[in-house]
């Protein structure tokens, strides 16, 4: 199941520092089959990560062992079970 999660970013000084590890940490998903589609928004405010995992539960597992939750760089987050048509 697909889980669309829009996340807000705080501790922006700390985004370069962490990204290296933070995509790294996406790529591994992705191989695994766990990551549907990620990216940040142009403004540097957020991003957008889609999960494909089996449960809620799964999705907020991985948000938290993320270095960027793990450095404090989401300070918050929306996460909804989603449909992909096209």
């Amino acid at each position: 199941m697909l889980f669309a999660t829009v996340f807000r970013y705080d501790n922006k000084e700390k985004i370069s520092e962490i990204r290296p590890d933070h995509r790294e940490y996406l790529g591994n998903l992705h191989a695994q089959g766990k990551l549907h589609t990620a990216g940040p928004f142009t403004d540097d405010s957020g991003s957008l990560i889609v999960y494909d995992v089996e449960t809620e539960q799964e999705a907020i597992d991985l948000i938290e062992a993320d270095p960027f939750h793990e450095a404090g760089i989401f300070a918050s987050y929306a996460i909804k079970p989603w449909k992909q048509v096209f």
